[in-house]
This record gives C-alpha cells, sequence and structure tokens, in this order.
C-alpha cells in the first residue's frame, strides 16, 4: 500500500477547511493511505483505491467506521457484502472479520476508535 507524501496532516489542517477529496489522490493500480490524526483513543486515515483494488480479509481489534466520498466498494463483514457508494457510511464491528474491494476507483474514510 503506497502512502501519500503528506505527513505531518493534523496539524497542517488545524482550523481550516479542507476538500476531503483533493487531501488524497490515486494511484494506478495501488491503495493509498493518508493519515490525518493518529490519537491514543483512535485514527482518522483516508484511502484511495484504484479499480478492482482491495484489502484481503483481516480483523480489528477496535470498532471502525467506513465512510465512503468518491467511487464505490464492496466492504464484507464476516461474510456480509455491503455495496456502498459516495456519501454511505457503515461500521465494521472489533473483532470481525472485514475485506474491501473497489468496484470502481473509489475514495474513503476509516475512523477507528480504539476505546
Amino acid at each position: 500500500m503506497a502512502k501519500n507524501k503528506n505527513t505531518d496532516s493534523s496539524a497542517k489542517l488545524a482550523a481550516q477547511a479542507a476538500n476531503l477529496t483533493a487531501l488524497i489522490d490515486y494511484q494506478e493500480g495501488a491503495v493509498v493511505s493518508r493519515m490525518l490524526i493518529d490519537k491514543k483513543s483512535g485514527t482518522v486515515t483516508l484511502f484511495a483505491f484504484d479499480a478492482d483494488q482491495g484489502l484481503s480479509e483481516h480483523t480489528a481489534p477496535f470498532d471502525a467506521l467506513v465512510y465512503v466520498f468518491d467511487g464505490e466498494a464492496d466492504v464484507v463483514i464476516s461474510g456480509k457484502a455491503v455495496r456502498l457508494k459516495a456519501g454511505m457510511v457503515t461500521v465494521m464491528p472489533a473483532g470481525e472479520p472485514h475485506a474491501v474491494k473497489a468496484v470502481t476507483r473509489f475514495k474513503m474514510m476509516l475512523i477507528m476508535i480504539r476505546s
């Protein structure tokens, strides 16, 4: 998975308006991520998936909210497929196996709550 060049994102975004779509770019044949917030209590990460790219099934010890803000993706949670389009959201519960697959190029924000 590729990472965007921008680092120290939370400091650069503090007290400013930002367009989510412009904060992360697509990369051909890849999944790109950009961490916006990384705290003990949780994280906020942006992802840009090229078409047909994805994250294989895995589990996480914390609840995670997925918000799709561009494109379309299939999220499978404990064997149940959920089709998400721009403007839609779902929760991936802690300890439940989940996977993500791009139907089209898509961008999402992942908010993980650790406490």
